[in-house]
Formats: C-alpha cells, structure tokens, sequence
C-alpha cells in the first residue's frame, strides 16, 4: 500500500521522497496507516526494530542502525517492565532516531536540526554520528549537563538557549531556513520509529497484546507510536483489540491529563511549574488532539502524578535494581495510582515502560533520593 504524509486537519496528502517537516499550513503532519505484518513478515535474523521493517514506510535501502530494539522485559510483582534505557544512546528514542534519519539520509539529507530537552537530542546526535551526518542540537540552558555532555560527545554542534523549553522550538524552526529541521516532535517518520514498540511487545507476549501499557507522556511520541502500531496490528488482524494506553504525567506539566479529565482535545488551562520528570516537560504538545484520541480509542486514560509520588516512585524502582531516570518513574507513579483506585485488573497484562537510564540524570538522582 503506498503511503503519504497527510495533515491531519484538511486530509491533504504530500509525497514522501520529498524531505518534509510541516504542511503548508504550518501545522504538524503524520503519516497516512499502514497495513500492518503478520508474524511471517517479521526478518528473524534481524535483531533490531528493523526486523519489522516490513510495517515501516519509505524504500529505505540502508538503514542507520546500532542494534536499537529488542530491549528485554522484566517482571516484578506481577508487572512487566520494558526496559528501554538498554537502547544504544539510552532511550526509547532512538527507535525514531534511527527510522526518521535512515529515511532522511536516503534522501539526500546531509545535515539536521533538533531541539530538544535531553535523549532526543542524544538520540538525534548519535544516530547522525552513526550515519554521517552533521547534527546540530539547540536545548534549553536547564537541561541536565550530562545529557548535553552526551550530544557533545557524539560531535554534535550545541546551542543552549535561555528560556522555557518552548524558545528551543521556536530557535530552531527560525533556523530551519538553512538546516533541515529533523525535529522528533514535528517530522512523523519519528513516530513510525517508535511504532515498533507496539510491535516487539505483540511478539515479546506470544503474538498477543498486552491488556495495559503505561507510558511516560511529554510531546506523545511514544504514546501516538504504540497506538498506531496496535491500530495497525488490529486492522491486519494479529490482535482482536487494542491494549488500554495510560499516558503518565508530572501533575506540574499534565496538559494531557488536564485536557482529558475535561473530557476535551484541546488545550485547558493548568498551571505549569518545574518538575524532576524533565523529559516530559512540555506544556503545550503538538499533537494533544490525537493523544486524546489515542487514549480514548484504546479505552486509556491520563494519570497525573504529583512531585512526591513520582519521587516515591524513583526510589521503589531503585530498590527494585531498576536505575532509571525520574521522567520514567513517572509511569510507575501512574501505576500505583491505578492500582490503589482499582482502575488496573490484578489478572491484566500490564507494561510499563521504562523509557530512559538513570545515568542520564545521576546527579539529579542523588539530590531526590540521596547519596
């Protein structure tokens, strides 16, 4: 099935072997569905996300990979933990790292812009170190020093800019005139990456979805990557439904939870103030309209978790031999909130995802916990 980019609010359609980051009207583009694979499509021998590359859009003939995917799953006390920080620059996003810059390269694309809080700029970084290409990352001047000394050392250029997270956007879109903007908010072969996921869990659980997957919730990437997966899988009928999707929040950024506890899909006001869960610090997503969607459509929910419970949360994982960055405890913050309102099963399939190490953020874990 040939695929397109698609804006979402006039249904036009762009091709995809132009380079691409926006619509016309300025708004943010996805990718039109895929049909999805069935088990024999999976490339056994490949161990990586590219063992899916049958569901994956574009003719990419040369992908940039370092082993991304295939991260393993880990119970405890009747939970499974999908452990995303094994991936090669620390978190999830490298899966769209790797998809959005292998299909950019084979474009002809040599050199890129992204803006970004922490892993998406490490991920944008060290995946452009691995396929040659030039990267420039402009993050807030607050972002933890080593997740900016990680980009710079892939030899990525770095432009710190004073401000909320926001300024970091609007400095790159304004420099996107010269470097192609390779944002992992904007361009949606970012989001075919971290599709995959959806995918690996469906074969980690014997070709069956989980019944709950919590995810940490900033810009949605993660969020609006498993729920196209599922959705795909549902329609080529390797799943007979989709998994309930909770977007977890720091309830000091939770645009998401605030729009969905009002029962809307646009912004709502909510006071914003700083929170340990920095990766999620976005307080005004781009696509809020098809995250609610997502949660809706899968029978999810957003769950807001507040500084001491996300904290509380960090240290449990901890004790748990799980080191991981406090962006993630917000899930199993989220998780426990669940479970003491009776809103997660105790025979359900739960997920929740671990989505960065503790190592990008070890000073700010010795401050919250000690040490």
């Amino acid at each position: 099935m040939s695929r397109s980019y698609v804006n979402p609010r006039d249904g036009a359609l762009h091709p995809l072997d132009v380079p691409r980051w926006r619509g016309d009207d300025g708004g943010p583009l996805l990718l039109t569905p895929g049909s999805g694979l069935g088990r024999d499509d999976i490339e056994r021998g490949e161990r990586s996300l590219w063992r899916y590359r049958a569901a994956l859009a574009g003719a990419i003939a040369r992908p940039i990979s370092m082993g991304e995917g295939c991260t393993p799953l880990i119970e405890r006390g009747g939970v499974t933990f999908k452990c995303e920080w094994f991936s090669p620059t620390g978190s999830f996003k490298d899966r769209g790292a790797s998809v959005m810059l292998s299909h950019l390269r084979g474009l002809g694309v040599g050199a890129v812009l992204e803006d970004s809080s922490g892993n998406g700029g490490s991920a944008i970084a060290g995946y452009g170190a691995a396929g040659g290409l030039r990267v420039k990352v402009l993050a807030p001047a607050s972002t933890s020093p080593a997740k900016i000394a990680q980009v710079r050392a892939y030899g990525a250029e770095v432009q710190l800019v004073e401000g909320p997270r926001e300024a970091s956007q609007t400095e790159a879109i304004r420099q996107s005139e010269q470097t192609f903007y390779a944002s992992h908010n904007w361009q949606p072969f970012f989001l075919e990456g971290t599709k995959t996921l959806a995918y690996e869990l469906w074969e980690d659980f014997g070709f069956k979805a989980p019944d709950v997957v919590i995810v940490p919730v900033g810009a949605g990437s993660l969020l609006l990557g498993l729920h196209f997966g599922f959705r795909e899988l549902l329609g080529a009928g390797q799943i007979a439904r989709l998994p309930r999707l909770i977007a977890a929040q720091p309830l000091n950024c939770s645009p998401v939870a605030a729009s969905f506890a009002a029962g809307l899909d646009v912004p709502v006001a909510r006071e914003v103030r700083p929170t340990v869960a920095e990766g999620t610090a976005i307080k005004a997503p781009l696509r809020l309209k098809e995250m609610i969607a997502a949660l809706r459509e899968s029978g999810g929910e957003a769950v807001a978790a507040t500084e001491a419970e996300i904290v509380a949360a960090l240290r449990k994982l901890a004790e748990q031999g799980l080191f991981v960055e406090p962006t993630s405890a917000s899930a199993a913050a989220a998780f426990d909130k669940l479970s003491a309102a009776g809103r997660v099963g105790p025979r359900e399939r739960v997920v929740m995802v671990l989505s960065g190490s503790g190592l990008k953020a070890a000073s700010r874990f010795a401050e919250l916990l000690g040490g």
